[in-house]
């Protein structure tokens, strides 16, 4: 037979087999597919229901957790100060949990008559794990000390936010409204008479307001619990003129206290 024709032939009955779907060559020999044996076919394994897809209609994306509505959720189930710890431990949607070393629950007499409210963990109160443990802690000891008051006794302290924001930046209002259901829980188990703001951002999560100068001093309602707000211990040690306000607030503290007793 001419090679001509040969070749021809071969084109003709190559491009046929294109025409019929075979695109691809995997074998020398033919096969054919009707003499092997059966073999069982694996169903299918069916899309959940969710995750179908039906023609003209674009697939649903599963929305991201509200951070805000779990952590509400979380507060509200803690029945106790041990269970609102553990449930802000096993909260996994604020990232500052990943970059601190420890959850600083708080330090203090549980269901002491005053509430010490701060605002974020510095560096010694991460590695310690309880609230004002640094410079401003000791002075925080010794201005409580004044008026006979003591952590030991009748003083419990806890934070706004309970890791630590890196290089101690303020807290973000987004992680403020995450963390406020744990805190409002945390005040409602602590049960205190008063509760003591220190600094703009106690101000902000609980009072809505910022402008601590303005604030100090001044006595609000907040929690069904009455709120005095006083300049951070930590801006006392930058501000040493700012100290005799801050005695004047202890004053009205103690005397508020002598009221409620």
């Amino acid at each position: 037979m001419d090679s001509a024709l040969d070749f021809h032939s071969a084109r003709a009955l190559l491009e046929w087999q294109v025409e019929l779907g075979a695109t691809e060559a995997i074998g020398d020999v033919p096969v054919n597919r009707y003499e092997l044996p059966d073999k069982q076919a694996k169903p299918a394994q069916a899309k959940p229901a969710a995750q179908a897809i039906q023609p003209g209609v674009a697939p649903v994306e599963e929305k991201a957790a509200d951070p805000v509505r779990v952590a509400r959720e979380a507060a509200a189930g803690a029945g106790s100060l041990d269970a609102l710890a553990g449930a802000l431990a096993a909260f996994e949607h604020c990232e500052l949990k990943k970059g601190a070393r420890n959850l600083v629950f708080s330090d203090g007499v549980a269901g002491a008559p005053v509430m010490i409210i701060g605002e974020a963990p510095g560096r010694d109160e991460d590695r310690e794990g309880r609230p004002f443990v640094g410079r401003a802690g000791q002075l925080l000891d010794r201005m409580l000390d004044a008026i006979a008051l003591n952590r030991a006794e009748n003083v419990y302290i806890t934070n706004v936010l309970p890791w630590r924001p890196p290089q101690n930046r303020d807290p973000l209002p987004e992680e403020i409204a995450m963390l406020k259901p744990f805190l409002k829980r945390h005040v409602e188990l602590a049960r205190p008479k008063v509760i003591v703001l220190m600094g703009n951002i106690s101000c902000q999560a609980v009072l809505g307001k910022r402008g601590i100068t303005r604030l100090r001093g001044q006595w609000d309602d907040a929690m069904g619990v009455p709120v005095l707000p006083m300049f951070h211990p930590a801006y006392l040690l930058r501000q040493p003129q700012a100290k005799r306000a801050a005695w004047a607030d202890l004053l009205d503290l103690n005397a508020r206290l002598r009221e409620l007793t």
